[in-house]
């Protein structure tokens, strides 16, 4: 993976006089989205019978709802009930087939809650509209919307995850010489590893293919419901030890609750990658070009993140072309009142979950939908949102919609 390097270049790095004052780490875990997943995650450690009684009283619900219509609300019950199992079944073979791992009880709960939210919200509709003397349109409706929902979760689950993508992206910067050859920055981000699949067999295959002159990392190593694990902390030194290019290989570290300040920085050890924790890595390349990465630790403290930066940009020389690696796009806001050309991040997924016309459903950003995915231009900054490689653990759910995983090659060249 590593390409030959024909020319001589130097980094040199410069980091702040004085660390970053301790911030609230738990910010980020006192938000709305993460106690929901703490809470839904409870049901990880309930034993089968007990997701079973609750699929029942679900099931109850909807025969209830169901009920003015007549003898109809015990099928549509079964209905409901059958499709559920299917998800149950679809959870439990998962791990067995190698593609997601982690309990069946979040995840149930995550898939079971829109099937039982529509079969009830059916056969209310149908009560106050009248139109019970129809049973048998109303089942097949309940069963084609049960059915639109399988077929959902199955591509979500079992394809779209899977399909990791190379997006290519062209910057032109005042601060390279025109005439010099591009240099080409692979951005990874968002690996949550839990096990190694076949997704990150396809990620080494295509970094080989993209041949990048440097790679730069902006965090989330784990997945979240293995930040701890001794395997998945292996499985990503693993991958993280295949990283070569000529320029190097940077990285930052993401979201407290996903990258532990006491553990996380252990994983580097040993390997060839510089983990910049609010440091500057100049790069002086051939032909006189210099390249600026700015690192950050990313801890969802936007006044102390803001604070870091302001201090950080000054490190880096004028005469540079300056790359800001932040895990999140919540500075943009303030990052783009800088001469920074380039802000890479990723956090937000693209959502991970996607809907036509409206976008990410969810971002766990503090600016919501602001900056969700993609390219964002302003001010001559202009920002990059990954939709990452993995996914986020807990009972967020497992799947990926209308968002493949993506890794970006950016070409950097002179104007």
């Amino acid at each position: 993976m590593l390409r030959e390097q024909t020319k001589p270049f130097t980094v040199s790095y410069y980091a702040l006089s004085q660390t970053r004052e301790e911030s609230d780490l738990t910010i980020l875990e006192d938000r709305w989205l993460h106690k929901l997943f703490l809470i839904t995650h409870t049901t990880a450690l309930w034993p089968a019978w007990k997701l079973a009684l609750g699929l029942l009283t679900m099931a109850a619900v909807v025969w209830y709802a169901w009920l003015p219509l007549g003898l109809i609300a015990f099928t549509a019950a079964a209905i409901y009930l059958g499709f559920s199992m299917g998800d149950w079944l679809l959870l439990a073979w998962l791990p067995e087939s190698g593609r997601s791992f982690g309990p069946v009880g979040p995840q149930l709960v995550v898939m079971t809650t829109p099937r039982f939210g529509l079969a009830a919200l059916v056969g209310l509709a149908a009560w106050l509209l009248g139109w019970g003397e129809s049973p048998l349109l109303l089942l097949w409706i309940l069963v084609l919307l049960q059915l639109f929902g399988t077929v959902i979760y199955l591509w979500g689950t079992l394809y779209e995850p899977f399909a990791l993508t190379a997006t290519h992206r062209a910057i032109k910067s005042d601060y390279l010489l025109a005439g010099a050859p591009p240099i080409r920055l692979l951005h990874l981000s968002d690996f949550h590893i839990e096990r190694l699949t076949r997704r990150e067999a396809h990620l080494m295959s295509l970094i080989a293919q993209a041949r990048p002159d440097l790679i730069v990392i902006t965090g989330d190593y784990l997945n979240l419901s293995y930040v701890n694990d001794p395997v998945a902390r292996a499985e990503v030194r693993q991958v993280l030890a295949q990283l070569a290019a000529p320029y190097g290989v940077y990285a930052t570290l993401g979201s407290p609750p996903v990258d532990p300040r006491q553990t996380t920085p252990s994983l580097f050890d040993g390997l060839d990658i510089r983990l910049l924790r609010d440091e500057v890595a100049v790069l002086n390349l051939p032909d006189g070009r210099r390249l600026s990465l700015v690192g950050m630790d990313c801890d969802h403290d936007l006044e102390t993140d803001a604070r870091v930066f302001r201090q950080l940009i000054g490190l880096a020389p004028p005469d540079s072309m300056r790359v800001l690696l932040f895990h999140s796009p919540e500075l943009m806001p303030v990052v783009r009142d800088f001469p920074v050309e380039l802000y890479l991040c990723g956090h937000t997924h693209g959502g991970q979950a996607r809907l036509p016309l409206y976008g990410a459903v969810l971002t766990s950003s503090a600016l919501g939908k602001q900056y969700e995915m993609g390219p964002y231009i302003e001010q001559g900054t202009t920002l990059y949102v990954s939709r990452g490689i993995g996914l986020e653990g807990l009972s967020a759910p497992r799947l990926r919609l209308l968002c493949p995983p993506e890794i970006i090659l950016f070409t950097l060249s002179g104007n």
